[in-house]
């Protein structure tokens, strides 16, 4: 666990300081609202209330939980979850929803009041078809699971996971056909992070943004002696290396009086409320890097929830657009500023006053060139720019043939094998770098890893369109002041929390559809700058 007095003491100290809350200007409550409005926000908050206990149940899990407590903590993550079900999905909800509708109906779209009431409806009748025994269940074996994930890890074999993982699938199979879809049964699932996209549409993207990639990947492959990035590796005190996420936490603007970081095995973010948001990263003392981008990243989930309307809080509202929204603000925050020739200029100095020796003859040129080194990886936190997505491709069709019962759980790490292979032109060495590298299906997440690539592509939409707005962002940055950034996020998509749907929240902020073109766009000039393409 991450020392206390440490996350604290980054309250003091230099850093992005964006004024203003960011609940200015939300009128939730109408001064002509119905009591039945009234009733509703009530019962949405304490559903709220119990969802967010439930979220600080596994940020405690993962964080400072003993061994021996997993099988009470899926317990009690099972009560919280039914409760919170029931609370939601109860008959009087609904009743409520119908005797608003007409009054609903005189509001300006736009309002506050109408989109709380276009949002819950959506997730109430989403909801109301899934039974509660099954939500609860789901919740015991997401425990359950990550505890066998945890002890398969250690153990680097799939085996001791495989029947919590069967299970697991099972039950999202049963959630998806309760649900309901139109197309195919990854769609009920995929719906849950990203409302209204459908699988068919994710597979023409990822063709055609493969199409893009390959070819650079390949290109990139025949020029490996352009970068080098061997200083990057050796002895990197992990306490200094702490240090450094929290300066660099601070510079993005993450308020430390707001939220805290702390240390896990698969770092993660867990937004309770704007005024309490957990991030967690983990730092490898040989090599630099990793531990750094990780907290950038979970910080752009933080900058995102701590940037959420104040007055929408303890409603659905108060919540990212989609998964995949939420990830575009982590990739933008970890890559496109966080690997940019800017950001090492400003924050270059900082780094090597902390490890003069392991980067004696290194400067900010060799830096930024180091940690965009480009080449085919085994674990999906590691890869870069131009490889990630296609770890996401991997465990998208993986995801999909064991959701429909085309590839037998037994099989599965056979199968990540062969993608690797086709995917990376690599092959794990054992299953602890292969199938059980990460943790999303130890709890059931089917559905999420889609959001992490087109999280790539939305945020190059939204870099673009920003830069258009405010071309003078790069200086900004060399001279350390991320400000500008932030501001940008936040009235562009921050304070619109879930109002928007995300391909309609896409439209408003960039002006475009989205697309892989802005993406395409990025790699290319970068990597082929940095490469001699």
């Amino acid at each position: 666990m991450a020392d206390i007095d440490a996350s604290a003491g980054a309250v003091a100290g230099e850093g992005t300081r964006v004024a203003g809350d960011p609940g200015n200007g939300s009128r939730i409550v109408p001064p002509d609202a119905p009591p039945a409005y009234h009733r509703l926000l009530e019962r949405l908050g304490q559903v709220s209330d119990l969802r967010a206990t439930t979220s600080l149940l596994h940020w405690d899990e993962e964080v400072n939980m003993p061994p021996g407590g997993a099988a009470a903590r899926a317990e009690q993550k099972a009560t919280l979850s039914r409760l919170a079900h029931q609370a939601f999905t109860a008959p009087e909800v609904g009743e409520w929803l119908d005797e608003l509708a007409p009054w609903a109906a005189q509001l300006d779209p736009e309002s506050d009041a109408a989109a709380l009431l276009r949002v819950t409806r959506r997730e109430y009748d989403r909801s109301r078809r899934v039974p509660p025994d099954l939500v609860a269940e789901l919740a015991r074996a997401s425990s359950q699971g990550y505890q066998a994930w945890v002890e398969a890890r250690a153990q680097r074999r799939f085996a001791p996971f495989a029947p919590a993982l069967a299970r697991l699938i099972e039950l999202r199979r049963q959630m998806a056909d309760a649900l309901g879809y139109a197309e195919e049964r990854y769609d009920a699932l995929l719906e849950e992070h990203e409302p209204g996209m459908r699988t068919r549409q994710v597979r023409e993207l990822f063709a055609r943004l493969k199409a893009g990639l390959l070819p650079l990947v390949q290109a990139i492959a025949e020029r490996q002696d352009r970068v080098r990035d061997d200083f990057l590796r050796g002895d990197f005190p992990e306490a200094d290396q702490w240090a450094l996420t929290l300066e660099a936490l601070r510079a993005i603007g993450f308020d430390f009086r707001r939220g805290r970081q702390d240390r896990s095995i698969h770092p993660f973010t867990a937004g309770l409320s704007p005024g309490d948001v957990r991030l967690t990263t983990r730092v490898d003392p040989t090599v630099f890097g990793p531990a750094l981008f990780s907290s950038l990243h979970e910080g752009g989930h933080g900058l995102y929830e701590q940037g959420l309307p104040t007055a929408w809080q303890r409603t659905p509202l108060a919540d990212g657009a989609s998964s995949a929204v939420h990830e575009s603000q982590s990739r933008l925050w970890e890559n496109v500023i966080g690997r940019s020739r800017e950001f090492w200029i400003f924050f270059f100095p900082k780094v090597q006053a902390r490890f003069p020796h392991q980067l004696a003859g290194v400067d900010a040129e060799a830096m930024y060139r180091a940690v965009n080194r480009s080449r085919p990886s085994l674990i999906r936190v590691d890869a870069d720019e131009v490889t990630y997505n296609l770890h996401i491709m991997l465990r998208f069709e993986l995801e999909l043939a064991l959701l429909d019962g085309d590839l037998p759980v037994d099989e599965l790490p056979a199968a990540w094998r062969e993608k690797t292979r086709a995917y990376l032109g690599l092959e794990p060495a054992d299953d602890g770098e292969g199938v059980l590298q990460d943790i999303h299906w130890s709890w059931g997440g089917f559905g999420y890893f889609p959001s992490y690539a087109l999280g790539n592509l939305i945020a190059l939409q939204l870099w673009e369109a920003a830069l258009r707005d405010e071309p003078a962002l790069p200086e900004q940055i060399a001279r350390g002041d991320l400000g500008g950034v932030l501001r940008w996020m936040r009235a562009h998509v921050h304070r619109h929390g879930a109002r928007y749907e995300p391909l309609e929240l896409v439209r408003r902020a960039t002006g475009s559809e989205l697309g892989e073109e802005a993406f395409l766009r990025y790699v290319r000039r970068k990597y082929g700058e940095l490469y001699g393409l």
